[in-house]
């Protein structure tokens, strides 16, 4: 752990080990089972999405790993990736600010932290379905297979559709990083920016994550209330500025895959319709999830703005094609702007340079 460190990831992922559930019951011909399977869609889900997408790994790129993990496994991979991404900034910080906290408090502060994280990724853990690592090592689908069993049996689905479905979701993630690879060297420069715009000692910043974290909890406990979540830690506008581009482009991945989940059809899932109305009326119950969630990022409206990459994924290829949509890989230059995911004729205007639709009378 760095001297420095916000979080004591060690501790978080050991809270996180003692806190969670168990997951759904199986025998052990049954989880083979599941693993095998599970393994089987991904692999299978990989031509599906390059077809309907266009896109293509770089050549040369990384070879696409596929892990199929447990509960405790999931929040091993988050608590490294998290520590991978998050320690260095902290180190800049500390470099920038000029003044390193003692050891003492430090260490007082990052275990304080790691229980709170420990408890938050204890939730977590039982209900993600599955995931691309972006950062930390980076390159790997991780795939949950207790929640999938578990999220299966609850929605009363076919346990075939809904494996591939939620492989096609994530292959779109992996295919979006190992096809663009300068998306993730973006999206890590935007965090260095933030970084460089911020002004607050890692004391400080780390008594803000605690006050979020502890929010965190209070809602997947139930609890209501106002709170700026991410917000809370971005004070400076020009850290703000980067928060929206940072949102814009993972507004774009997610409504990207899930455009994808819905347009491979029903030739290639059968019961895809029922799988997506199913999951929309889950939704829609606001569960502890989604207190979390809307916790987490503070407004309501930035939970839109994910939900908003879906219609402009959709309205842009309605306007241009997927040949069209994909110059949005082009470059940073090309990604969405906060205000075009609700309005995909501005991105069309600026970047296709095609005009408006006219509006009849």
């Amino acid at each position: 752990m760095s001297p420095s460190s916000l979080v004591d990831w060690d501790l978080a992922g050991r809270t996180a080990r003692r806190l969670m559930g168990p997951g759904p019951e199986t025998t052990r011909e049954e989880a083979a089972a599941v693993v095998r399977e599970l393994h089987e869609a991904a692999a299978k889900a990989v031509s599906h999405v390059q077809e309907l997408t266009g896109l293509r790994p770089a050549e040369g790129g990384p070879v696409p790993e596929v892990a199929v993990v447990d509960r405790p496994g999931w929040v091993d991979a988050n608590t490294s990736g998290m520590s991978a991404l998050l320690d260095p900034l902290v180190d800049a910080l500390v470099e920038k600010q000029g003044t390193r906290p003692g050891p003492v408090a430090s260490a007082i502060g990052s275990r304080a932290t790691g229980v709170q994280a420990g408890g938050v990724l204890a939730f977590l853990a039982s209900r993600v379905l599955g995931q691309y690592e972006v950062f930390g090592s980076g390159g790997r689908l991780l795939l949950v297979a207790p929640n999938i069993v578990d999220a299966e049996r609850k929605l009363g689905v076919d346990p075939a559709d809904f494996r591939l479905w939620v492989c096609l979701h994530e292959v779109t993630h992996q295919l979006q990083f190992t096809a663009v690879p300068w998306l993730r060297g973006h999206l890590e420069g935007q965090i260095a920016e933030f970084v460089e715009a911020t002004d607050l000692s890692p004391d400080v910043l780390r008594e803000r994550l605690q006050d979020l974290l502890r929010g965190l909890g209070e809602a997947i406990r139930g609890g209501e209330g106002e709170s700026e979540g991410l917000l809370a830690l971005v004070r400076d506008p020009r850290q703000r500025a980067v928060l929206d581009r940072v949102t814009a482009v993972m507004s774009l991945v997610e409504g990207h895959a899930e455009y994808v989940m819905d347009g491979v059809g029903p030739d290639v899932v059968p019961s895809v319709r029922t799988l997506r109305k199913r999951f929309a009326q889950r939704r829609k119950g606001r569960g502890p999830i989604d207190r979390v969630l809307r916790r987490l990022l503070g407004l309501e409206q930035k939970m839109k703005q994910y939900a908003d990459g879906h219609t402009f994924v959709a309205g842009v290829v309605d306007r241009a094609g997927m040949e069209g949509f994909n110059r949005v890989w082009e470059g940073p230059d090309n990604l969405p702007r906060v205000e075009e995911l609700t309005d995909p004729d501005a991105w069309v205007e600026r970047v296709l340079g095609r005009p408006r639709p006219a509006i009849s009378a």
